[in-house]
């Protein structure tokens, strides 16, 4: 009679961040809002501290990376097992309000309120302080309002060790400046948030793959797309996780664990099976 082994499991799920801007034409676009982070190695996102203990048994388990949004879009949800993180919220364009999510997408300009972000997965996006974009949540902090003059800048990440040195993630978009020639994009939130377009000619920046960073809102050039998640999870070297054929890995020993670094999935039906 086979018996089923149970195995202590670290994990970092970071879903798709959002996209800058939304819903507007000929406006000014917030910063898109990080991916939801969550991990029980470290402090999650929404200024949680880490969470509960995880226990395995061998068998199959769900493993989708999200990607990020689309121009003018929500990221889409990471799931590793039972935990799923919340796909980061578009940036809002002209008044709109940045979209809810993991953390939420800054207000667009011309008074487009920050979107909310999601308990324990990160923060909101900034509130329209002028007629510029405000910045994308990140998962350590509220993203920044605009100015008349300048777009809010992102909130940043948060920093994990899992993979054996330390690397932010899940970092807002900044939102756009206004036209005028000494107007200011907001930067990206530390973590792979990109910076809003700036009227000195720097275009939007997109978020960065496998961060979950929000995309940077535009005035004139395009918002740009949110950067993809990361799935990360450790196991002790006894165990063995077999990938179904879509998914796209890596992995090294660090200390006395196995640590899997999940960068792709091609749809939203891998798995890994540990035995």
């Amino acid at each position: 009679m086979s018996v089923a082994l149970s195995f202590v499991c670290h994990y970092l799920v970071i879903a798709g961040g959002g996209s800058g801007g939304q819903n507007a034409e000929n406006a000014t676009f917030g910063g898109g809002g990080a991916g939801g982070y969550r991990t029980n190695a470290g402090d999650s996102g929404g200024g949680s501290g880490a969470e509960s203990s995880l226990l395995l048994s061998s068998g199959t388990y769900p493993i989708i990376v999200g990607a990020g949004g689309a121009v003018k879009s929500d990221g889409s949800d990471s799931t590793f097992g039972a935990i799923t993180s919340a796909g980061g919220g578009a940036g809002g364009g002209g008044n709109v309000a940045g979209s809810v999510g993991g953390s939420g997408g800054g207000g667009g300009g011309g008074g487009g309120a920050g979107g909310a972000g999601t308990a324990n997965q990160g923060f909101a996006g900034g509130t329209t302080g002028g007629s510029r974009g405000s910045g994308g949540g990140g998962a350590s902090e509220v993203g920044a309002n605009s100015t008349t003059d300048d777009g809010g800048a992102g909130g940043d990440g948060v920093s994990s060790s899992i993979t054996g040195s330390a690397v932010t993630r899940a970092g807002g978009g900044g939102g756009a400046s206004g036209s005028a020639g000494g107007d200011t994009g907001g930067a990206g939130g530390a973590g792979g948030g990109g910076a809003g377009e700036s009227a000195n000619g720097n275009n939007a920046v997109a978020g960065t793959a496998n961060t979950g960073g929000g995309g940077g809102g535009s005035f004139t050039t395009g918002s740009k797309a949110g950067g993809s998640g990361v799935v990360i999870f450790a196991l002790p070297p006894q165990a063995i996780a077999t990938f179904s054929a879509g998914v796209t890995q890596t992995s090294s020993v660090v200390g006395f664990a196995r640590v899997y670094t999940v960068t792709d999935t091609s749809t939203t039906d891998e798995t890994v099976t540990i035995s």
